[in-house]
């Protein structure tokens, strides 16, 4: 854990259950929080998610990190739109905003809460952050998952590997070039969906990665 960041382990309600979540705490908070869920295995102590909100937390933003692990896109989807209603009904921060990322398919269900949002016109989402976007099957490139994105309006950061076997690089910039909001890619050399690069330390990777999502955000919120 870095110096100044204190974890916080908290429980969600969902419908009758509760999602498992956990808080990153920055020791001076500004009034913006960002919202990170995990793809299709894993939960949310994936490495790449715990080392983005700690280094988020450290320039004193505040990170909510949860576990959904359906497999079924609405009902992930549903579980994330919770997450951000807990947050925007929380009496303990006041929140100007917040940003809804993900990892690979937990960038979808973040995709989904966004564009729910932008139809209502609702202020409090302030961008989405999708990492290793899943924009297709392996090898299966003629059916893309860009039904969400061609329909927000939000600020939109994609961070993905170019080397990346669900997110070719000429379909996803023909969908960014579509899309209606502001975008942003950031490639990362050489990597595959996990974000590997044959050669090249993981840590390295992940610096770059938290990096680029740091001075987005900075970027949005001014």
């Amino acid at each position: 854990m870095m110096s100044g960041i204190t974890e916080t382990s908290v429980k969600i309600p969902f419908g009758s259950k509760y999602l498992d979540a956990m808080f990153s705490l920055p020791g001076t908070i500004l009034p913006y929080a960002v919202i990170l869920t995990h793809g299709a295995s894993g939960d949310m102590n994936f490495p790449h998610l715990v080392s983005l909100a700690n280094y988020l937390a450290s320039h004193g933003l505040l990170c909510l990190r949860f576990t959904c692990k359906s497999l079924n896109i609405i009902h992930r989807a549903k579980a994330y739109k919770a997450v951000v209603e807990y947050l925007r009904s929380s009496s303990d921060y006041r929140l100007s905003g917040i940003f809804l990322g993900g990892r690979s398919m937990g960038s979808r269900a973040a995709a989904s809460v966004t564009r729910q949002a932008d139809q209502d016109n609702d202020s409090f989402v302030q961008g989405l952050i999708c990492l290793s976007y899943p924009l297709h099957r392996p090898k299966l490139q003629t059916r893309l998952r860009d039904e969400d994105l061609l329909l927000i309006k939000s600020p939109v950061l994609f961070v993905s590997g170019r080397a990346d076997e669900m997110c070719d690089q000429r379909l996803l910039e023909d969908v960014a070039g579509k899309m209606e909001g502001p975008k942003k890619i950031h490639w990362i050399e050489k990597a595959n969906h996990g974000m590997v690069v044959k050669g090249r330390a993981t840590d390295d990777i992940l610096l770059e990665i938290n990096m680029q999502v740091l001075s987005w955000v900075k970027e949005i919120i001014g």
